[in-house]
């Protein structure tokens, strides 16, 4: 499909600088861009490559003022990565929807008492267990097992691999990758007198709200009772552990390999960062910021502050602490030079203490 610049400024609110009618049909990296290609520039490090560049459009911050000739034509936009975010979910839009997919693929297990809305996509070798609910123009695809008494809303992609424990509760337009487990037992074990562990039953569920997208091989287990809540707009990452209990508030964003343990609530707008570790029975506040690779084991109530370090400190302090740690080769040869100088002084002080008193006698 091909646009013109114009086409694309009126889509985006823009200005345009140069030719109008400059012909885009696909998106591309500033670094790799050739005719016909449409880019954007907002991280001024990469301001280079807009003088180099062969795309016919880049998109711009409105303030933007080129310090050398661009030969592409440039929109104007007050925020030129959320503008290129619009063109990505429109052009991944109108790429799903060209290979737009209903019906039940052969083979796969639908169970009778399953209810499925409109324009639902069962993609082969998926299982859709009894009691199931499926919203209007959902996709379950390939390898997929929802269990009993789930529900999933409408306008959902659940991609390959996805495991849906039984009772389940999805709301609309959730996006969950591949190889995802939803609903997983707790870890949740009684230790015994004689040193063994008892397993605890674990009755609850998972919920997650509208808007929601978990990445791949992320586990969210459910709870021992009541429901792990993932609310309405967090984006989760690959690799996340998500314990039972656990409760993600709204608009959150946890990144990679993150671990949070069992029955720890998550403000809402909250932003934490990779291999970050949480542990159990915490409130965090809203807007809770936590530096990749901290360990948090208290609970905060000061809203959006920013934690780094494990144990996790506040911003300031941590990096005061990290220039300190950054000296500690050069503090420890002044400290042995100093304890070498007072064993010196020490010896001089005891031989003077001694010739003294032999002059005494």
């Amino acid at each position: 499909m091909q646009f013109t610049a114009k086409q694309i400024s009126e889509f985006i609110n823009g200005t345009i600088e140069g030719d109008e009618n400059a012909k885009v049909e696909e998106l591309s990296k500033i670094e790799d861009g050739k005719p016909g290609s449409l880019c954007f520039l907002s991280n001024p490090k990469y301001e280079n490559y807009l003088y180099s560049t062969n795309a016919s459009v880049v998109i711009v911050s409105q303030d933007f003022l080129p310090s050398q000739a661009v030969k592409s034509t440039l929109i104007k936009v007050a925020d030129p990565y959320s503008a290129f975010s619009v063109l990505l979910d429109r052009y991944n839009e109108v790429i799903s929807q060209l290979g737009d997919s209903s019906g039940i693929e052969q083979p796969s297990f639908v169970h009778p008492t399953a209810k499925l809305g409109k324009n639902v996509f069962v993609a082969a070798f998926s299982y859709i267990a009894e009691n199931v609910e499926i919203g209007d123009n959902s996709k379950i695809l390939a390898q997929v097992y929802v269990g009993p008494d789930t529900k999933i809303g409408t306008g959902c992609t659940i991609f390959p691999g996805v495991k849906i424990y039984n009772r389940t509760v999805i709301g609309d337009r959730v996006f969950i990758h591949a190889n995802t487990v939803v609903g997983s037992d707790g870890f949740g074990f009684a230790p015994q007198p004689d040193g063994t562990y008892s397993k605890i039953a674990q009755i609850g569920n998972v919920v997650i709200e509208d808007d929601v997208e978990i990445g791949a091989n992320t586990t969210i287990d459910r709870a021992t009772m009541g429901s792990t809540f993932i609310r309405k707009g967090v984006k989760l990452d690959n690799l996340i552990q998500i314990a039972h209990n656990v409760d993600v508030g709204e608009h959150s964003v946890v990144a990679a390999q993150t671990g949070i343990s069992g029955s720890t609530k998550l403000g809402e707008k909250s932003v934490v960062g990779g291999q970050v570790g949480i542990a159990g029975h915490l409130s965090l506040a809203k807007g809770t910021q936590i530096g990749a690779q901290a360990g948090i084991n208290f609970s905060t109530t000061e809203e959006n502050k920013q934690w780094h370090g494990s144990p996790a400190q506040p911003l300031r302090d941590w990096m005061r602490a990290s220039v300190i740690f950054k000296q500690l080769p050069s503090v420890e040869k002044r400290i042995a030079a100093l304890e070498t100088t007072i064993s010196q002084l020490r010896a001089l002080i005891e031989q003077k203490s001694t010739i003294q008193d032999n002059n005494e006698r």
